[in-house]
């Protein structure tokens, strides 16, 4: 009788080691999404190979093995990872993993997607402060509100065209009227390279409450906790981003 053939070693003990770390706890499904592109991307686990354990990852990351199987779902369903069952079953790098989304032309390089984030984190962040310090009329807060239900309630054929109306309801409420076009502009970069990326529904979820910490920060006058809250928001964001199209 032949032997049985070993078990393949997890690919990313070692050098995964330096990838992956700890995440930040606020974003801590967008994170650990990219940590795995990252160890994919760099060839640390390589096609065909296999991915420690979710309990491994989880303990690594810092995470739960919710967010570990979430995470591991969605990369699964956006093709970069296949899972098998069995004696020698687990989570494995697919033969053929999909190249680094691109949305079309060298104006969509790298240091265009950084100076795009860059340029949202101080618009947006300095919106949502703005907007908290203002005192705002009823018609203005049962706009936010509203548009805070509608985005809640979309579904993924509408859900990013939403989100942008959110957005800019935040900016409109700055009270500024020479901000809302500058966000418009820079909301049409973020669209452009979001297109390019798969529409994770824990993403989704995670994106729907913090925009409701934001709300609810803007609507109590919090100016210090609306920019943090929307800070943090936008950190999640660029992670998905940059482990998609980097």
């Amino acid at each position: 009788m032949s032997e049985p053939s070993p078990q393949p070693a997890d690919a990313a003990d070692g050098v995964g080691d330096a990838l992956l770390r700890p995440v930040r706890p606020g974003n801590a499904f967008e994170d650990t999404v990219q940590r795995l592109l990252q160890t994919v991307r760099l060839g640390v686990v390589g096609p065909g190979e296999k991915l420690p354990p979710e309990r491994d990852l989880a303990a690594r990351l810092g995470v739960s093995r919710d967010t570990v199987r979430d995470a591991i779902k969605s990369l699964a369903d956006a093709g970069y990872l296949a899972s098998r069952r069995g004696r020698y079953g687990g989570t494995f790098v697919v033969d053929d993993p999909p190249a680094p989304g691109r949305t079309g032309g060298p104006e969509h390089a790298e240091a265009h997607l950084d100076d795009v984030l860059r340029l949202r984190e101080i618009l947006e962040t300095g919106a949502v402060r703005q907007a908290a310090r203002r005192t705002l009329t009823a018609a203005e807060r049962e706009t936010l509100w509203a548009r805070l239900k509608e985005t809640r309630g979309a579904g993924p054929g509408d859900y990013r065209r939403l989100d942008s109306r959110l957005h800019l309801t935040f900016a409109e409420l700055a009270g500024s009227p020479s901000l809302l076009p500058l966000v418009a502009d820079n909301r049409m970069h973020v669209n452009a390279f979001l297109d390019g990326i798969p529409l994770l529904e824990r993403n989704i979820r995670h994106s729907d409450d913090q925009h409701e910490t934001i709300v609810i920060a803007v609507l109590a006058g919090d100016a210090d906790g609306a920019a943090a809250a929307m800070e943090e928001h936008l950190a999640g964001s660029a992670a998905l981003l940059r482990g998609f199209l980097a």
